[in-house]
């Protein structure tokens, strides 16, 4: 059952204007938590639940690795950085899944994640003027899917059904998201998630607090079961993340490494970002921040406000700011190029 009532308590976050007025406005919800449960900032009502969509995938690899999957097929962090990905379909994301499925002894075939277009323009232009199809590599989500086929393989479970809600794989991983956002299993809402996989439902806060614990699981109740896999996670996210995102043009990617290695940026669909902080001086145990935009948008909306809620955290300095410019504001131009408004942030956390 769905709740109307939820439109009305969201908040302002992103006005986009044509001369001197308004003309459009997004609005959402922003959370941040630090690693100790604390709540840090909080714009709309951050008890609602919603999914994660692509942004719960760092929780999808952790089985992979606690199971001992990982080091059974000797998966590197590049491996383990594009099971976590949200990726574009380039040529270097493709080699490394093929390798995944490769080291499983599985193929292409075996993916469940369907076929869509690259998010890469140039992949997708490759692919026209080579007269070919995408294929279920190209598939954003790819690298999950093949993780969690190597899984199935691993546990000696059916492959040919891994995206069933109640299959072994999907089951571990449901127990690792609970525990990480600290909600109980059987409050996890599920659905079916664009690339035919379970998608997890919870409320913003929650998912805020899965990151904080995420980054900062050292400091958590967590440490002892999940500490070495989250962290290794976590670590192969940074070090590679033009495998998360892509070589051009993609948030995740360009943020973490202007970040230099202190946040952890992960996409969702319909406008969900989700960022872990690692523990720093201003955060000794990490921070965790969930974005929602209402209405689904993402790169009108999402992007500047993830850029504006770290400014205001003041977690990146100004040199940084100037790097991530092209995602935190934008000049509305019309069909003739002349300047007819702004896209702009209009919150204060």
């Amino acid at each position: 059952m769905t709740h109307p009532e939820n439109h009305c308590i969201a908040e302002l976050l992103v006005e986009i204007t044509r001369g001197s007025i308004g003309e459009s406005w997004h609005r959402g919800f922003i959370a941040a938590v630090s690693g100790t449960g604390e709540l840090i900032a909080a714009l709309g009502n951050t008890g609602i639940r919603t999914w994660y969509r692509s942004a719960a995938k760092p929780f999808q690899t952790i089985p992979i690795l606690t199971s001992g999957a990982a080091g059974h097929f000797h998966f590197t962090d590049k491996e383990l950085a594009v099971i976590s990905a949200s990726h574009s379909g380039e040529d270097v994301h493709l080699e490394v899944v093929g390798s995944i499925l490769k080291k499983a002894g599985l193929s292409e075939s075996d993916l469940l994640c369907g076929t869509h277009a690259p998010f890469s323009e140039a992949a997708a232009a490759k692919l026209i003027a080579e007269n070919r199809q995408p294929q279920s590599l190209h598939n954003n989500c790819s690298g999950k899917h093949a993780g969690m086929l190597a899984l199935a393989k691993f546990l000696g479970e059916p492959t040919a059904d891994y995206i069933h809600p109640e299959h072994a794989v999907q089951r571990s991983i449901r127990g690792v998201l609970a525990q990480f956002a600290d909600v109980p299993t059987e409050a996890i809402a599920i659905a079916i998630d664009g690339c035919s996989a379970p998608v997890f439902g919870v409320s913003i806060l929650a998912m805020a607090r899965s990151y904080a614990r995420l980054v900062g699981v050292q400091h958590t109740d967590l440490a002892q079961v999940f500490g070495q896999a989250a962290e290794r996670v976590v670590d192969a996210m940074i070090e590679f993340p033009e495998l998360v995102g892509g070589t051009n043009g993609r948030l995740d990617t360009d943020l973490m490494r202007v970040a230099r290695g202190q946040i952890l940026s992960k996409v969702g669909a319909e406008g969900v970002q989700l960022l872990g902080v690692k523990p720093c001086s201003r955060f000794p145990t990490g921070l965790g921040i969930a974005i929602k935009i209402e209405d689904g948008d993402t790169r009108r909306a999402r992007d500047p406000v993830v850029i504006e809620t770290l400014r205001q955290l003041g977690l990146l300095d100004e040199d940084q700011l100037v790097q991530l410019s092209r995602y935190s504001r934008a000049t509305v131009f019309n069909h003739r190029k002349i300047e007819v408004g702004e896209i702009r942030t209009c919150f204060k956390l």
